[in-house]
């Protein structure tokens, strides 16, 4: 049987192929802030009980921060150790995921837009050519995390509208300066923190200050990344992740103003790589 995995630093969709599909969801695994150990131990507890009747034999895990062997190590090991039946392991990055679930084996711009942001440019095959995000502090425009962190230093600042100030004290209520510097500073994951507060921007998009500051993120994201790729005017700019879901409207209209051709935009690409996994051939 096969075993893929798609993960994000939030979540990882599961999908056990066999003579029946079973899906399955975990915690999110990233090893630039998870050890192979804490990793094993959410593989134990989270997946190995919808695993461990079945003969896993091949494992393709596409994460969040498996950039290449190095970076990915921790999570191959623990996957060795807790599948000693599974006699092919590969862990790639979440983009190309992406661009195998987007593009299939044709050429294209394949983009991630969900609690980060991530981009490559895909020939059929592989990314070739990939301007890399510096990660939460100092990059990932447009995805949630730079959205939440965007939305709450205007709340912090009293940048907000009145009436959008008062709907996020509503909502947030125990959002303080004391509480969010210790998220961002001293709390693991803070990109989820600030992640979780990016829906409060699409129940709000009818503001046009939430709208404003969705499509410079987005413009952010585009000339700061995906306006670099050599051609990029040519190709199709594919998305997937929740962010570019939920605001695909304003996603096509950014992409628009930069003369960019708008390819498809999926909520999560496990059905593309699934699709792109049946018709392998190993």
């Amino acid at each position: 049987m096969i075993l893929l995995a798609d993960s994000g630093s939030t979540k990882t969709d599961w999908l056990l192929l066999g003579p029946e599909i079973i899906r399955f969801q975990s915690a999110g695994f990233n090893p630039f802030y998870q050890t192979q150990e804490v990793i094993a131990e959410i593989l134990r507890r989270e997946v190995l009980s919808h695993t461990e009747s079945h003969r896993v034999e091949q494992i393709y895990f596409y994460g969040a921060g498996c950039a290449d062997a190095t970076t990915s190590l921790p999570v191959t090991n623990a996957l060795t150790a807790l599948f000693p039946t599974a006699g092919t392991i590969e862990v790639h990055s979440d983009l190309l995921a992406a661009a195998r679930a987007l593009c299939g084996r044709a050429a294209g711009i394949a983009c991630i837009l969900g609690t980060g942001a991530n981009n490559g440019l895909y020939n059929g095959e592989k990314i070739t050519h990939n301007i890399g995000s510096l990660g939460f502090w100092l990059g990932d425009e447009g995805s949630g995390g730079y959205l939440g962190k965007q939305l709450v230093i205007k709340y912090l600042h009293n940048e907000l509208p009145s009436g959008l100030h008062e709907a996020f004290r509503a909502s947030f209520p125990d959002v303080s300066r004391f509480i969010v510097l210790e998220r961002a500073y001293r709390q693991p994951f803070p990109n989820r923190y600030f992640a979780s507060f990016s829906p409060f921007l699409s129940q709000h998009l009818a503001e046009p200050f939430v709208r404003g500051l969705v499509g410079d993120a987005f413009r952010a994201f585009l000339a700061t990344y995906v306006c670099k790729h050599p051609n990029a005017s040519e190709l199709p700019v594919h998305f997937t992740g929740s962010v570019a879901y939920h605001f695909r409207e304003i996603l096509a209209e950014v992409l628009i103003e930069k003369n960019l051709r708008l390819g498809t935009i999926q909520r999560s690409p496990m059905p593309g790589l699934l699709q792109f996994h049946q018709n392998a051939s190993y």
